[in-house]
């Protein structure tokens, strides 16, 4: 089988395409025969910058959609030739991929295998940052960076499910900022003075809850944003900077919170939850009729073209790979 690794740190180039055995499911696993494959910031830190690479060669990937190949023993509720999506912790840029039962999702029969692939874990992250980290309350305004983006346009969607009363986004440049707001923001600002733009938007209260995967500046903007009482998740350091530090002092005046959330570090440490996460995310998208746009796919070989694409900072949506 095809599959596309690295070997050492560096640009997109570093991605190749290789020959490898098909693997065979042992206890507790699927195999699947992957359909399409999602490209994620994650897997460009780990390309980059070695983030979670445990061992080189390295074969990036946290997602994928595809069809049961075979199961190993001891694996239950899923069956050979059933359509399935999956989280991994890496692994997923190939045609067959080792898949842990628990994180193995079977698809309702109205979800197509392009459109399991791009919501998984995107709608999953979305999820757990309204519901279970920052625990929106009904008429509470949301902050989320990143809006134009997968999680960003999913997120936007679900606070507004969720009953927020202002639903507000950060893009990096003015094109996105239309397009963002087609999935549920409110209002979409651009520059890094959001802050500002936030106070003066509320009248100088600031939001409930601001949703940041930036870090660095973006996250100390993110906690001004805050109005008493708010909470700011972080979520991602994308910007790579020194994490910010902030005292008692500081959070106490306003009665603030901060929080932090990684999908990878729930699939790591509790599958189980992330299985009862992702069921529950799966059914209010189908309840509320959450969708995710997908704007680029690419067929396997050009992996590193996604990741150009997905660097540029100049995407939107979901980037897909081609996989069969």
């Amino acid at each position: 089988m095809r599959a596309v690794e690295f070997e050492n740190l560096g640009g997109p180039e570093v991605l190749r395409v290789v020959e490898a055995p098909t693997p065979e499911p042992g206890p507790g696993q699927v195999a699947v025969d992957v359909a399409w494959s999602g490209v994620n910031f994650a897997d460009a830190k780990a390309r980059s910058v070695g983030y979670r690479v445990e061992s080189f060669p390295f074969r990036p990937g946290l997602e994928v959609s595809g069809t049961v190949r075979a199961v190993g023993t001891g694996v239950t509720g899923l069956t050979v030739g059933q359509h399935v999506a999956a989280m991994l912790n890496g692994g997923g840029y190939a045609e067959t991929v080792l898949v842990p039962a628990e994180t193995t999702f079977a698809l309702p029969a109205a979800l197509d295998l392009r459109d399991a692939a791009a919501l998984t874990t995107v709608l999953a992250t979305g999820y757990a940052l309204i519901h279970d980290v920052a625990r929106l309350r009904e008429g509470e305004s949301v902050l989320v960076q990143g809006a134009a983006g997968g999680v960003g346009t999913v997120t936007g969607q679900l606070a507004r499910a969720a009953g927020a009363g202002q639903v507000f986004g950060v893009v990096s440049k003015a094109e996105k900022a239309a397009y963002a707001k087609d999935f549920g923001y409110d209002e979409v600002f651009v520059g890094e003075d959001f802050d500002e733009q936030v106070l003066r938007a509320t009248g100088g209260r600031g939001v409930d809850v601001a949703l940041d995967p930036v870090g660095g500046e973006s996250w100390r903007r993110s906690v001004a944003s805050l109005a008493r009482y708010g909470r700011a998740v972080a979520f991602g350091n994308a910007s790579e900077a020194a994490p910010w530090q902030i005292g008692f002092g500081d959070l106490a005046v306003r009665g603030l919170s901060v929080s932090g959330f990684s999908i990878l570090g729930l699939g790591a440490t509790d599958p189980a939850g992330l299985r009862a996460l992702t069921e529950r995310a799966f059914q209010e998208a189908e309840r509320a009729g959450i969708t995710v746009p997908i704007t680029a796919e690419f067929p396997l070989e050009e992996a590193g073209k996604a990741h150009e694409l997905l660097e540029s900072r100049s995407s939107t949506g979901k980037l897909l790979l081609r996989v069969d």
